[in-house]
């Protein structure tokens, strides 16, 4: 087995055994589900974020981009971990955050880190259901003028966000399905 291997094997353990709430919920898109995939317990645990960082990185290798981030907060543990897990490899990765609104104070950015205007850049998420925040995130990117060259999640839900996000002429990738998580 190679490191990566027994990353992703580790990881996908931490997410079954820390991260899989059973019991009625309503997620961020409004729908009802029998479970919750609460994957903050996973990217902001000391144990469980290199890990990501790791799989994540090797997930979008395939990827050209100098910048990593998406919608705040499901992001953002996403992108810090990537990069962490760059410099850990002795490359660089910035991190960068979008807000759900532009802030009415300061330099009132919608873009938080690094400029991404004109840089390549990748989209990450922790969970993708319906694609509306790292399609939101897109689109925040490329009103910024960065270029996105794909959509990144930890665990896809696998109800249409992979085909509304490829139909914005987009890749889309994602380290675990439900089925891997066992539930489906």
């Amino acid at each position: 087995m190679t490191n990566i291997d027994a990353d992703r094997a580790a990881l996908l353990q931490l997410i079954k055994d820390q991260a899989i709430v059973h019991g009625k919920v309503t997620l961020s898109s409004g729908k009802e589900a029998d479970y919750y995939v609460d994957l903050r317990r996973i990217s902001l645990s000391g144990e469980a974020a290199p890990l990501v960082g790791r799989v994540m990185r090797d997930l979008t290798s395939d990827f050209d981009y100098v910048a990593v981030g998406g919608l705040t907060l499901g992001a953002d543990p996403v992108a810090t971990s990537m990069l962490h897990a760059a410099a850990a490899a002795g490359e660089r990765v910035d991190a960068f955050v979008v807000r759900k609104a532009g802030k009415a104070h300061g330099l009132q950015q919608r873009i938080e880190g690094p400029s991404i205007k004109g840089r390549r850049v990748l989209v990450v998420e922790d969970t993708t259901t319906t694609g509306a925040s790292p399609l939101e995130a897109v689109a925040a990117c490329r009103e910024e003028g960065a270029e996105v060259v794909g959509v990144a999640t930890i665990a896809d839900r696998a109800t249409g966000s992979k085909e509304k996000i490829e139909a914005e002429g987009l890749t889309y990738v994602s380290a675990f399905s439900m089925e891997d998580l066992g539930l489906a």
